[in-house]
């Protein structure tokens, strides 16, 4: 079973052309899942999660942010809300609503925007590696700044990877590629731009926390805030051995949670 792609042509609210552009895997009557990568990461991070889920017979969208693989649009002034449009239309128009909607990182924030903004679309929301209130400690933050830094060498690049976002032992070589500096700058300008309070609740969804224990940007202690937050609402479940990546480093571990929790909660 492999990948297809799509493309939709859609307009914003200004009039504005944008091209989004993704790919599916898994039969078309399966459960549907749309998974949103990282910041200035590509779909593709997804790809041994989303075969796994492909092969347990689930259908898995994994969109291209604008400016990764063909998605294309304006990329200034944006809020999470206008990103958050982007995912709709590919629920709408790709994936059968309503969709189990998982975010990884940055992903999380719009996960849970477009939930908030359009609840028909979105049954559940699956945050791995979620941030929140709890701030990270500065080296993370040079760490995650530096892996978009194109005037570092290799030897230096490779390192803000590992401390940033790969538990200890495990190797950072497979995501020494996939950073993309200018979708970088606008998603973290979408975030400054976008009010917390008009994402973090997630549109009042049942949500499923993927905590990794070694997560220097996302720390333990977000998932643990929230879960107290949400109360019932929220299912925490933690990864040992994982980093801020994650999706590298457990992706048996992650492909096993979601479909606990799909069947459990009986979406």
């Amino acid at each position: 079973m492999g990948f297809s792609s799509y493309e939709i042509e859609r307009t914003d609210g200004l009039g504005r052309a944008v091209t989004l552009r993704g790919r599916v895997i898994g039969p078309e009557d399966g459960r549907q899942i749309v998974m949103i990568a990282s910041l200035g990461r590509p779909g593709g991070d997804f790809d041994e999660v989303a075969i796994a889920l492909a092969d347990a017979g689930y259908r898995v969208t994994l969109p291209e942010p604008r400016g990764i693989g063909g998605s294309e649009g304006p990329m200034e002034k944006l809020t999470l809300h206008d990103l958050a449009e982007d995912v709709a239309a590919v629920i709408e128009q790709v994936a059968k609503a309503p969709v189990v909607l998982i975010g990884h990182a940055f992903g999380n924030r719009l996960a849970r925007t477009t939930a908030a903004d359009r609840p028909e679309l979105v049954s559940h929301v699956g945050l791995l590696a979620c941030g929140g209130l709890i701030e990270m400690p500065e080296k993370a933050r040079e760490a995650l700044i530096g892996c978009f830094d194109e005037s570092l060498s290799p030897e230096e690049h490779i390192e803000c990877v590992r401390y940033g976002f790969f538990a200890k032992g495990n190797d950072p070589e497979v995501w020494r590629g996939g950073w993309y500096p200018q979708v970088m700058r606008m998603q973290s300008s979408a975030v400054r731009r976008t009010p917390v309070e008009d994402w973090w609740e997630a549109g009042g969804q049942p949500i499923l926390v993927v905590q990794a224990l070694e997560d220097t940007i996302a720390l333990p202690a977000n998932a643990h805030d929230l879960k107290e937050r949400l109360g019932e609402r929220a299912t925490l479940v933690e990864l040992p051995n994982a980093g801020h990546a994650m999706l590298p480093e457990q992706p048996g571990r992650i492909v096993s949670v979601i479909r606990s929790y799909i069947e459990e909660t009986g979406t």
